[in-house]
């Protein structure tokens, strides 16, 4: 006896938590990386004065790069994990937009980044075209 495909689909709740999995670890991702490349300063500066050694140097050295490259990997792990068990037509469009939406309201947060309404509004537009394409 075979089982029918939509049989092995996982339901609502664990495709939202294969998704979040996704947004969260890369918006933590790109925000620890953000944050590692503000505190080590302009790299055309370092290169000018260590030479290009001394840019890889300073971003090796730096415990955010490497944090921020660890939460990546595992944003990418945790997309692979999800395609294997969702549509990509469903992981692919929900989790790179969300990632937008969550990478705007860290940046305000944690990076103190200036956002203004525009990318307020099509972070608002992002969530109704994901909830669109849920249902």
């Amino acid at each position: 006896m075979t089982i029918p495909s939509t049989a092995l689909q996982p339901g609502v709740w664990s495709s939202a938590a294969m998704i979040a999995a996704i947004v969260l670890a890369s918006t933590a991702g790109e925000v620890l990386t953000a944050a590692a490349m503000k505190s080590i300063g302009d790299l055309d500066e370092i290169r000018a004065h260590s030479g290009l050694k001394g840019a890889i140097r300073a971003v090796i050295t730096c415990p955010l790069f490497f944090a921020g490259v660890s939460f990546l990997a595992l944003a990418f792990f945790s997309l692979l994990f999800a395609l294997n068990h969702l549509n990509l037509s469903l992981v692919a469009p929900a989790s790179a937009s969300l990632t937008l939406v969550t990478n705007a309201v860290a940046g305000k947060i944690f990076l103190k980044e200036n956002v203004d309404r525009r990318r307020w509004t099509a972070a608002v537009l992002v969530c109704i075209g994901v909830y669109l394409l849920a249902h």
